[in-house]
C-alpha cells in the first residue's frame, strides 16, 4: 500500500485478510503515517492477530495473522 493515502492502506488490508487462508500472515506495509493510527484498530474490530509493527522511519509494516 506504498504511495497509497488512507484510508486505501487499510482497503488493502481488508481485501487480504479476505483472500487468505485461515491461520495466515499477511504483511502490510504503507508510507502513510495515518496507518499506524488506522490499521491496530481494524485489526482488533475484524479479530486479527497483529503480531508485529515496524516503522523504518519510511516504511510501516504490520504483520498480521488471520484467525484460524
Amino acid at each position: 500500500a506504498r504511495g497509497h493515502h488512507c484510508p486505501v492502506p487499510t482497503l488493502r488490508l481488508r481485501r487480504a485478510v479476505q483472500d487468505a487462508r485461515p491461520g495466515s500472515v499477511v504483511k502490510l506495509m504503507a508510507d502513510d503515517p495515518m496507518a499506524r493510527i488506522d490499521v491496530p484498530p481494524f485489526a482488533q474490530e475484524k479479530s486479527l492477530d497483529l503480531i508485529h509493527r515496524g516503522d523504518d522511519g519510511a516504511v510501516l509494516s504490520f504483520w498480521i495473522r488471520t484467525p484460524a
